[in-house]
């Protein structure tokens, strides 16, 4: 009964482990199959077999087929014959349920039976709230592949790929089929935070994000990230510079200070005044701790007891302006320096430079966040959260594309701080992380994650792998260099999605991250096609190999190639440059350039005609007529150099005009 099976492929021969050695049967004879009018490619790496154990099916993944998967104990015509497969099992059925991991193995003579599309429903399952469709089997395109929506984001998840594979394709359709499937319940109240280091997640979803961007256009919202809400160690850093720590006491004694008072004048709820310390977030004015420590610095004194400021000039703390003394004198008259001064004048330097640089707006100004002198703001952090994960869409696009690489890094670590303290520290309120669940994707996450890295953003990101599970955080990794990666984030995530990889450091890199003894199956990552993906871990009920759900046009992320055939076919299209120095000098991409418009009036050929110039014209009016002539009709430089060496100007310039009508087309 078993040979007349058309689904029989062979026998166990040996058992090694979660590791099997099917020999092939000799009624088979072409890796095609036709079972209920259904094709399956037979003896193919990456496919599934199943093995029957009576009321109980085994399952496992084929890693390698023909000869070097033959036992080495079996004669040499047999080993050549080709005709063997190693599968590693990877889980079980009972009474059609099925689970990862095994109960027994295999007896050697079992049989073993291909995977047809009653057998995969059995492993995937059926549309349900609990899984999202993600793609395609590569094996059997009929077959819906779906992951566990709780391990996807709960146990994290990488998306891993080389440039060109499809990664940010992938992203998106994985995004869009959380929170707006083609079939299937959506999740309408999803919370998805996006970090997008490129710009290329705007127009991919649509009406279905909010986006907020630091050089803002079309409609997107401003981000703001404000100065106070960073741990004061790497606001110093970047406002200051390396500091000793010395210096650095000097800084963070006035924070404490100004913190103090502002806590004084206003009531923030649940703090305690006792429990306040420089990295609570509380805002301060930067352009008043400037001016205070300067002015400590610069303070030169006079009388007696030396204790009369010599002042000349208070300065201005709102236009950053220093306050004047009278310079120190040698000798007893005085004026004397400031013996308490710390010495911090070249930071001070640094700090308003930042200060007065544009570019950091977003940070060191931003916005309704930004506290007056005296330290208050018009909006506190909980409008901010709210803007960022609190609207009524489920998706939040952060576009990044406008920062400078400076302070990139800095503001990635800075973003996942504030909202992972909120949601840890408000993990049983109803918008806190435990009741509504945070998915944060993080693209080229290589760039802030790797093992030297020791930035607030490389230790965010730890802290949520190993952490954000219990409270409701999820990371989604995007990177197309494994290998750059820290190995301790990547072993945290339990789903890897790993589309083409050339790198043989990024693919080992890739294989020591899966959880499942998958090698043959991973050694097909050079050769995946274009947003085809190997899918394994903890949201998959079996690593499998894929086709991802392609977007619409509209839907996609704007990260296509250049089409340079098509583009060096056409004639090149005269541009200025001053639009392009516009926008390299504004940090903007659609910065624009006001030009003069000039306007134009329709020349019909009876008015052309009409025209009467005679040798008497002036010289200066040809001029100003043919060159306009030649300019915007571009008929041709030799005529116009022809009628300038006319010996009869006028005769010969109705003819040229006429030409000139009849060549451009104009009227």
């Amino acid at each position: 009964m078993t040979q007349s099976d058309p689904t029989f492929i062979g026998e166990v021969s040996a058992v090694s482990g979660a590791s099997v050695t099917v020999k092939l049967a000799k009624s088979l004879s072409s890796g095609l199959s036709i079972i209920h009018g259904t094709t399956y490619r037979v003896g193919q790496v990456g496919s599934f077999v199943r093995i029957p154990q009576g009321y109980q099916d085994l399952f496992g993944i084929v890693s390698e087929v023909g000869a070097s998967a033959a036992p080495s104990i079996v004669s040499i015509d047999e080993m050549n014959s080709g005709r063997w497969m190693k599968v590693e099992l990877a889980g079980e059925a009972v009474g059609g349920i099925f689970e990862r991991g095994l109960s027994q193995h295999p007896n050697v003579d079992d049989a073993v039976h291909i995977v047809v599309e009653s057998d995969l429903k059995k492993i995937y399952g059926d549309d349900t709230e609990a899984q999202i469709a993600i793609g395609r089997l590569s094996s059997a395109e009929n077959i819906v592949v779906r992951l566990s929506l709780d391990a996807l984001v709960t146990r994290h998840s990488a998306v891993l790929g080389s440039t060109g594979a499809g990664k940010s394709t992938t992203v998106a359709s994985l995004l869009r089929s959380i929170v707006a499937p083609l079939d299937g319940p959506a999740s309408i109240g999803a919370r998805i935070l996006l970090i997008d280091v490129h710009g290329e997640y705007a127009k991919a979803f649509g009406e279905l994000a909010e986006v907020f961007s630091a050089t803002p256009h079309n409609g997107e919202n401003s981000l703001y990230v404000p100065f106070w809400a960073l741990e004061a160690n790497e606001l110093l850093r970047f406002i200051a510079g390396e500091l000793s720590e010395s210096h650095s006491i000097a800084f963070t004694d006035k924070m404490q200070k100004l913190k103090e008072l502002q806590l004084d004048e206003n009531d923030y709820p649940g703090l305690d005044p006792f429990s306040l310390t420089v990295d609570t977030p509380i805002p301060f004015s930067l352009k008043r701790m400037w001016h205070q420590l300067i002015d400590f610095e610069k303070t030169t004194f006079t009388g007696a007891d030396r204790d009369v400021p010599a002042l000349i000039d208070a300065g201005s703390e709102t236009l950053l302006v220093e306050p004047n003394y009278q310079p120190h004198a040698m000798g007893t008259a005085g004026p004397f320096l400031n013996t308490a001064a710390k010495g911090i004048r070249r930071p001070l330097n640094l700090l308003r430079s930042r200060l007065l640089d544009k570019r950091f707006d977003f940070i060191l100004h931003p916005g309704p966040y930004e506290p007056n002198l005296k330290g208050t703001t018009e909006q506190d952090l909980d409008s901010l959260i709210r803007g960022w994960i609190g609207h009524d869409r489920p998706i939040t696009v952060l576009d990044l594309s406008g920062v400078p690489s400076s302070v990139l890094v800095r503001l990635i670590g800075s973003i996942l701080r504030i909202l992972y303290e909120a949601l840890f520290w408000g993990r049983e309120k109803t918008e806190g992380g435990k009741l509504r669940p945070l998915l944060v994707v993080m693209e080229e996450a290589h760039r802030y994650v790797n093992p030297e890295s020791g930035n607030v953003a490389a230790d965010m990101v730890k802290r949520i792998a190993k952490e954000g599970r219990k409270y409701g955080v999820g990371a989604m990794l995007v990177s197309q260099r494994p290998a750059e990666i820290d190995e301790t984030v990547l072993s945290q995530c339990g789903t890897i999605i790993a589309l083409r990889l050339s790198n043989p450091t990024d693919r080992s890199r890739v294989k020591g991250a899966l959880p499942d003894n998958l090698s043959g199956l991973m050694d097909l990552l050079p050769v995946l096609r274009t947003g085809e993906a190997i899918v394994a871990g903890e949201a998959a009920r079996l690593p499998v190999r894929c086709r991802v759900f392609l977007p619409d046009e509209e839907h996609r992320p704007n990260s296509g190639d250049p089409k340079v055939s098509e583009a060096w076919r056409l004639k090149r299209k005269s541009e200025g440059y001053d639009r392009i120095i516009a926008s390299w000098r504004a940090q903007n991409i659609f910065e624009t350039i006001e030009v003069d418009e000039m306007e134009r009036q329709t020349v019909g050929s009876s008015n052309i005609a009409s025209i009467g110039y005679d040798d008497a014209t002036e010289t200066l009016e040809i001029e100003f007529l043919t060159g306009a002539i030649y300019q915007y009709y571009n008929v041709g430089s030799d005529m116009h150099q022809n009628l300038m060496a006319a010996p009869s100007k006028g005769s010969f310039l109705n003819t040229y005009i006429r030409n000139a009508y009849a060549y451009s087309r104009v009227g």
